[in-house]
């Protein structure tokens, strides 16, 4: 139902004036991006720059510590507790259900889906399973929070030690594959909360509450990175693992998947340092430049004998540093306690499901089951896709990272004559280099798989040249249907086989350039490149290079 049916007041007025005195912990939670402007001023004068830092002396001796806690909206049509309907981008206020708004005597009732979601995560995650979890209460008062509490999982959630096996590439040419983990130290279900929309102009605040009641997955890792490379790296191989399982679209610019870094410094061999949570970081990459700029900052800090406070800090990405929101020096009391509303989550396996007798199916999650559907992973495809076609280990990344694009390469390796290392020169370089330039995925690619194989086969048999099949790749981007046979038909970009007019061409080139014959002659090869270029150019890529080339040195000898 919608909240406006409902007759719920969606406008908190003069939050800074009216909250301020009465709330002051939600003034700090609402608000503290106001203080933080009157406190600091402009983004770029709240604190040294982030090159001017990396600059300072630090100590040599301090790295890095960092841990992640990543919240992941999971798929699924309707909300964790309730049946209102899930989508983005909806009129506020228009997916509200009574329990959303938290009115008096609606209870909640579990998500199946919400359930197997989380256990084939937890599952593709290497976790132990919990065969009883239990639901609690998270006291605290938000405004975009009608319950004034979160139900979550704190005392036993639904799966525990895991393992997020990542991958990133390295050195100078970004060819070296580095394979390391991080430990998962558990998965929760919980409810989101809803949007809060900061009017500055008019000093108060709008409430959606179409986000409130979504269900979440929060996994929390344990503090095994070390900077903002590996942090960037672990979190782009789980949104591709959530992807691939279906159980989180992944959609970082809508809010999908969020991240939470907690960073610290300290000597190793010593305790860890005094950590700083930077919140709600909605990019891999932005994730990478606040964390790394979060370590400089306190080795920079503890290097002129200063203390690393305990507090929230928020990221701005234009300026690329991070600022403080709220201190952490008070622990906050959540005052937990038993969702009395809902029983203990019990799940089985083969071996402990009930009899059917009386139990209805709808209502038994079986983990084997679960496992059962458990898709390919990514690590899998790249081992997959390297051991069958002979690929780099940084071009399989490159397939598996981009939506699609493995299944098109695979399309056309298995459709034409070349050898895979020729067909991902094209799918990578070509293929995806225009597809990036016109900001379209690869299912919008003009040119299908079949018609690319059939253009490599052309190549392949000789009949058209290198430069000639760049020319029909273009034609065939526009669309018009046309095969690459009948684009070479047409345009005359068949392979020239009148070695009298190749010569005749060569030669003319070679009398309307006496400045570069010369250069040749005096030893400097490269200057050929430039006659072959020119050659081909005059013959529109007709030709064959091989040929072009010897039939030039022959007359520039």
């Amino acid at each position: 139902m919608a909240a406006s049916s409902m007759g719920l007041c969606t406008v908190v007025c003069n939050i800074n004036r009216k909250i301020t005195t009465r709330y002051p912990r939600i003034f700090s939670l609402n608000t503290c991006h106001h203080v933080c402007r009157k406190s600091f001023g402009s983004s770029t004068q709240r604190c040294h720059s982030q090159a001017q830092i990396r600059k300072k002396s630090v100590p040599q001796q301090l790295v890095g510590v960092v841990g992640l806690e990543v919240h992941a909206q999971i798929h699924s049509n309707t909300k964790l507790f309730s049946g209102s309907q899930v989508r983005f981008s909806a009129p506020p206020n228009s997916l509200v259900s009574f329990f959303d708004a938290s009115l008096p005597g609606a209870l909640p009732v579990l998500n199946r889906r919400c359930v197997e979601a989380a256990v084939m995560t937890g599952l593709a995650l290497e976790c132990t399973i919990n065969r009883k979890s239990l639901f609690d209460r998270k006291h605290y008062f938000y405004a975009d929070l009608p319950a004034g509490y979160q139900i979550t999982q704190q005392r036993l959630p639904i799966a525990v030690d895991g393992r997020l096996r990542y991958s990133h590439l390295a050195g100078r040419k970004q060819n070296q594959v580095v394979t390391k983990s991080v430990r998962i130290k558990q998965i929760q279900l919980e409810q989101d909360s809803g949007k809060s929309l900061h009017d500055d102009s008019r000093s108060q605040t709008l409430i959606d509450l179409n986000r409130a009641g979504v269900g979440l997955m929060e996994l929390v890792m344990e503090p095994d990175l070390c900077c903002g490379e590996e942090a960037a790296a672990a979190v782009r191989e789980l949104q591709l693992i959530l992807q691939t399982l279906g159980t989180c679209q992944g959609n970082m610019a809508e809010g999908q998947l969020r991240v939470d870094a907690n960073v610290s410094v300290h000597r190793p061999g010593e305790p860890l340092g005094v950590r700083t949570e930077v919140k709600n970081i909605n990019s891999a990459r932005f994730l990478a430049r606040a964390i790394d700029y979060e370590i400089q900052r306190q080795m920079e800090v503890i290097g002129s004998g200063g203390t690393v406070l305990n507090e929230t800090r928020a990221f701005d990405y234009k300026s690329g540093q991070t600022f403080p929101m709220r201190d952490k020096e008070g622990l906050q009391d959540y005052r937990f306690m038993p969702e009395p509303n809902l029983p203990p989550l019990l799940l089985y396996d083969s071996e402990t499901a009930p009899p059917p007798q009386g139990v209805d199916p709808q209502q038994v999650v079986l983990i084997d089951a679960v496992r059962k559907t458990i898709p390919e992973l990514p690590a899998v495809r790249r081992e997959r896709l390297v051991d069958t076609f002979g690929l780099l280990p940084e071009h399989s990344f490159t397939l598996v990272n981009e939506d699609g694009l493995m299944d098109y390469f695979v399309g056309v390796a298995s459709q034409t004559r070349a050898e895979p290392k020729k067909v991902i020169g094209w799918v990578i370089k070509d293929v995806l280099g225009l597809l990036k330039q016109q900001g379209l995925n690869v299912s919008q690619s003009p040119v299908s798989p079949r018609r690319l194989a059939q253009l490599l086969d052309l190549l392949e048999d000789g009949r058209v040249s290198s430069s000639a099949a760049k020319l029909v790749f273009l034609e065939l981007w526009k669309g018009t249907g046309r095969s690459p046979a009948q684009i070479v038909e047409e345009q005359g970009l068949g392979m020239m086989d009148d070695s009298a007019e190749i010569r005749r061409i060569c030669q003319s080139v070679i009398d309307s350039h006496p400045e570069e014959v010369r250069a040749i002659r005096t030893g400097n090869k490269k200057v050929l490149n430039k006659l072959v270029g020119l050659v081909q150019k005059e013959t529109k890529g007709r030709a064959d290079p091989v040929r072009v080339r010897a039939i030039l040195e022959e007359g520039t000898s």
